[in-house]
């Protein structure tokens, strides 16, 4: 039996190096399309309420198979402005602060095997999430908005070394809007469009 052991430790040590689990950190930017959200009244006029760009930052735990397939699971908090020509969400016409956050899941695909030893690793990825859009804490009522949607992306994974690396991805959301426990009357039943550009650090395991 003594004789197989090293055999076992090499090709578990093997099978070990194969898969990887990583945790990453990230920031960015928010850009949104789409973002008029409509009015608090059936005959008001677009652009009575919309959102604005801003940033974002989040957790990324991805978990990776011996060939190209990764598992990621995310938050993110996404911060915006809100802003209401009609003093029916704010409390007076203009602009507050809001944040949204986001939970999902993504498939990745690496262009190249996990078990290929590589320093840089691209990917695609596309897949599901919940933005739960928080009002600005001035509003009146301050009622969520959990909404389902939708990704996809690219992005590249730079290894530093044994234990850290960096990466950035390219993504593109879409979610539906918002409405604030009913008080947003949406005519056009349109979606969100949502473009992440950022930047991260992680740690191997």
């Amino acid at each position: 039996m003594n004789k197989y052991l090293p055999v076992l430790l090499v090709f578990a040590s093997g099978a070990l190096w194969a898969q990887s689990e990583e945790v990453w950190i990230d920031g960015g930017a928010s850009i949104l399309a789409n973002k008029d959200i409509e009015s608090p009244f059936s005959d008001g006029q677009k652009g009575d309420v919309q959102l604005d760009d801003g940033f974002r930052f989040g957790l990324r735990f991805d978990l990776n198979s011996a060939e190209h397939i990764g598992h990621e699971f995310q938050y993110a908090y996404n911060r915006t402005d809100l802003a209401d020509k009609t003093g029916t969400i704010l409390p007076v016409p203009g602009t507050a602060a809001m944040g949204t956050h986001q939970i999902g899941y993504n498939l990745l695909y690496y262009r190249r095997a996990i078990s290929e030893e590589s320093k840089v690793r691209t990917f695609a990825t596309a897949g599901i999430l919940f933005n739960d859009y928080v009002p600005p804490y001035s509003a009146t009522p301050r009622n969520t908005s959990i909404r389902p949607g939708g990704n996809v992306g690219v992005g590249a994974k730079l290894r530093l070394s044994p234990l850290f690396g960096l990466r950035v991805d390219v993504r593109e959301y879409i979610a539906g809007k918002p409405n604030f426990g009913s008080v947003i009357v949406d005519k056009s039943g349109g979606l969100l469009y949502q473009t992440e550009i950022s930047a991260g650090f992680g740690v191997y395991f």
